[in-house]
C-alpha cells in the first residue's frame, strides 16, 4: 500500500513538473515580442530582396547560392531558392533576432 501511494505521488510530481517546465519555455517565448517583431521585418525584407532581383534586376536568386543581409536594428536575413519539378520557384526567406526566428516563403 506505502509503495502505491509513492509510486502515485512520484507520478504526480514527475507529471506536474514537466507541465510547468513546458509553461515555463512558452512564457520566455511569447515575452520576447521585441525580437520576434525584428524577425519577422528581417524575414519580409528578405523575400523584398529576393523579388527585386528576380523582378527589376533580371537575376533570380537561383543565380548565387543564397542571398544574405543584415538590417540596422541589428536582424539577419538568409533568402534561398528552390525550383520544383513543374518550374515553381520557391523563395524561402529566414530572419534571425536574437534567439528568435521566423520564417517566410513565397512560391512562384
Amino acid at each position: 500500500m506505502l509503495i502505491t501511494v509513492l509510486a502515485l505521488s512520484g507520478t504526480i510530481l514527475g507529471a506536474t513538473t514537466i507541465a510547468g517546465l513546458l509553461m515555463l519555455y512558452q512564457i520566455r517565448q511569447s515575452a520576447d515580442i521585441i525580437n520576434s517583431a525584428k524577425a519577422v521585418f528581417a524575414a519580409d525584407s528578405g523575400l523584398e530582396r529576393a523579388l527585386y532581383e528576380k523582378f527589376r534586376i533580371g537575376a533570380g536568386c537561383l543565380d548565387v547560392d543564397s542571398l544574405e543581409g543584415q538590417l540596422s536594428n541589428g536582424s539577419k536575413y538568409v533568402v534561398a531558392c528552390n525550383k520544383k519539378d513543374d518550374d515553381i520557384l520557391i523563395i524561402e526567406s529566414k530572419g534571425v533576432s536574437g534567439k528568435v526566428s521566423r520564417a517566410f516563403e513565397i512560391n512562384l
